[in-house]
C-alpha cells in the first residue's frame, strides 16, 4: 500500500469514527421509535364527484367536488377529504336551489358526522351572505358553527363577530361580539 492510499484509508476511518461518535444512543433510540410509529392508510381518489344529501327520503342538498379522497387510516375513523374544495347547493321541497356553500377545502369525518369547510368559505341564501375561513356542520345537531365571520345583507349592511351559529337551513343565526355597518333610510333600519 502506498503512503497516499494509507492516508486516504486513515482519513476515511477518521470521518466514520466522528460520525459514529456524533450519533449517540439517544439519537438511535429516537430514530428507532419514529420508524416503529408508522401510520398506514389507504386513500381512494375519485375525480368529479357529485354529492347528494337527503333527509327523510328528500334531497336537501346537491354538491360537486373536483377531487374526493376517501381516507381509511389503519387506526381511527375513515374520512372524506376534498382538497380542491366543494360547492353545495341547498334544495327546497320543490327541488329548487335556495342557497349554497362553497369552500376551497373540506373534510367530512364520517364517524363524528362532522363536515369542516376551510379557506374562503362562503354561504349564500335569500337574505344574506356569510363569509369565513372555517365553518363546521354538525349533522347530529343540525347546526353550523364558526369561530368568526362576516354577514353581508342584501341592503349592504355588514356584521362581523365571533362564535357564529346557525341551524342547517340558515334561517336564523347568532353571533357574539358583533360590530358592523348598517344603512339607515330616513333614520331607521329598512
Amino acid at each position: 500500500m502506498t503512503t497516499g492510499n494509507h492516508l486516504s484509508c486513515i482519513w476515511i476511518a477518521g470521518i466514520l469514527a466522528v460520525l459514529l461518535i456524533a450519533c449517540n444512543d439517544d439519537d438511535l433510540k429516537k430514530a428507532s421509535s419514529i420508524s416503529n410509529t408508522k401510520v398506514s392508510l389507504t386513500k381512494d381518489r375519485t375525480l368529479g364527484v357529485e354529492l347528494i344529501y337527503s333527509d327523510s327520503a328528500k334531497v336537501k342538498a346537491k354538491g360537486y367536488a373536483p377531487i374526493l379522497d376517501k381516507v381509511t387510516p389503519s387506526n381511527g375513523s375513515p374520512y372524506n377529504e376534498m382538497p380542491k374544495g366543494v360547492k353545495i347547493n341547498f334544495i327546497d321541497d320543490n327541488q329548487q336551489s335556495k342557497g349554497s356553500i362553497t369552500s376551497d377545502y373540506a373534510i367530512n369525518k364520517e364517524g363524528e358526522r362532522l363536515t369542516i369547510f376551510k379557506k374562503n368559505v362562503t354561504v349564500v341564501n335569500e337574505s344574506m351572505t356569510f363569509i369565513t375561513e372555517e365553518l363546521t356542520w354538525d349533522e347530529n345537531k343540525k347546526t353550523y358553527f364558526s369561530p368568526s365571520g362576516t354577514v353581508r345583507f342584501k341592503d349592504g349592511s355588514i356584521l362581523s363577530g365571533a362564535q357564529f351559529t346557525a341551524p342547517q337551513d340558515f334561517s336564523t343565526y347568532t353571533i357574539s361580539q358583533p360590530s358592523g355597518q348598517a344603512y339607515l333610510k330616513n333614520g331607521t333600519n329598512p
